[in-house]
């Protein structure tokens, strides 16, 4: 097995305040939008966002929540080990809202799936986008594409993207992982 660094911390800091000021530039105020961190990953990430966004660039108040898509998977009955469900976190209205999926990696597009039929049960959302740290565009088994990424990665089938987040890890890097 070989591991390859894609980002180190210091990339990630810089690819997560662009990624900021492009959410700035389409939402302003973000008073008619909501970020949603799909569980268990996406949390890290949508968690950096929204204090990137009140911190550096003085947004109040931003609406975060977090999304479990475990049942929600077209395979959750297909494996043998026991499921383990995460916490759904939306104590606020997506009505008519503006919903922001966050996820660290766009990998076959099945999770994202997932959460568009899961957002359902807390209302319709007016306009849903997607936020990814990494995308993985080679490998998609859906029609699925990222309104904001931070960056592509062109990985073969054997090949897994890693992303370590300071708060689980203790280290904020991307590895490129061969078996």
């Amino acid at each position: 097995m070989s591991q390859k660094i894609l980002l180190n911390s210091k990339e990630i800091a810089i690819i997560l305040h662009r990624l900021a000021c492009q959410l700035i530039e389409k939402h302003l105020d973000f008073s008619n939008t909501i970020l949603i961190g799909i569980q268990p990953r996406g949390t890290f990430l949508a968690e950096r966002l929204k204090t990137i966004l009140e911190t550096d660039y003085q947004i109040k108040d931003v609406a975060l929540g977090y999304l479990d898509i475990t049942f929600f998977r077209d395979d959750f009955r297909r494996t043998d080990k026991p499921i383990e469900a995460n916490r759904t976190k939306i104590d606020f209205l997506v009505e008519g809202k503006n919903v922001i999926f966050i996820d660290d990696v766009l990998y076959t597009g099945r999770s994202i799936r997932s959460a568009l039929t899961a957002i359902q049960s807390f209302g319709r959302p007016s306009e849903i986008e997607l936020l990814v740290l990494i995308d993985r565009r080679f490998s998609r088994h859906l029609p699925i594409q990222p309104d904001y990424r931070g960056r592509q990665v062109d990985a073969i089938n054997n090949q897994k993207v890693i992303v370590s987040w300071q708060e689980n890890e203790n280290e904020d890097a991307v590895y490129l992982v061969t078996n």
